[in-house]
């Protein structure tokens, strides 16, 4: 029962590439492809179309990518099907448009291009057994797992040391109740650190003891 099954899976499949192979010729002829050029279009077809679906297979099987031998595979089996459409009455055949006719012209490039990047696309990288890992005495270091590092105590912070009052000389004290002076008899209020600091062109340290001095 399994070998009768298998013969009308093969007989059918015998009269589709038939009527199939009859069709891109019918439409290569109608392009102007004349002679032997019309049997080797649909020929070319079927041959991109087997390639596409062999690599496909291989690149399933070694767990590859297989974007490109579906890309290849859609376009073989669009021409055969475009031509099995185009032969059924959708298009004159006598009067072919001139963009079908540079299609059909330009598919053998296209083909050559499609088998080429099939046949020699890069494969997956064959893994060594483990007879070639003992005779080159190379083996794989297991990975190593970080162990924890366990962090330090945080120690007590300890208070910062209060800052150094600077030397004040007297006579920048003088003048700085002078500039002080000035302030008040102008604005009517004492003058604060800041703008001291400013009048005085000292840093900020020294400005504070001066006017902890003036006060």
């Amino acid at each position: 029962m399994r070998s009768l099954r298998v013969d009308a899976v093969l007989v059918q499949a015998v009269i589709a590439g038939a009527l199939s192979f009859a069709h891109l010729h019918d439409l290569a002829a109608a392009a102007g492809q004349s002679g032997w050029k019309a049997w080797a279009c649909p020929i070319s077809v079927d041959l991109l179309l087997v390639a596409a679906w062999r690599r496909l297979r291989i690149l399933r099987t070694d767990g590859a990518p297989v974007r490109a031998a579906w890309l290849w595979f859609a376009v073989a089996l669009s021409a055969s099907l475009g031509a099995n459409i185009a032969t059924a009455g959708l298009l004159d055949l006598d009067h072919v448009p001139d963009w079908l006719s540079i299609l059909v012209a330009g598919w053998p490039a296209l083909a050559f291009l499609g088998g080429t990047l099939l046949v020699h696309a890069p494969g997956p990288r064959p893994q060594p057994t483990p007879a070639e890992t003992e005779a080159t005495g190379v083996e794989r270091a297991p990975e190593s797992v970080p162990e924890a590092v366990e962090a330090p105590a945080t120690a007590p912070a300890l208070p910062a040391p209060p800052p150094a009052t600077p030397a004040v000389p007297a006579a920048l004290v003088a003048h700085a109740r002078k500039v002080a002076d000035e302030h008040r008899a102008r604005t009517g209020a004492p003058i604060d650190t800041d703008t001291l600091r400013v009048r005085l062109g000292v840093p900020a340290p020294m400005a504070d003891a001066i006017a902890a001095q003036l006060a």
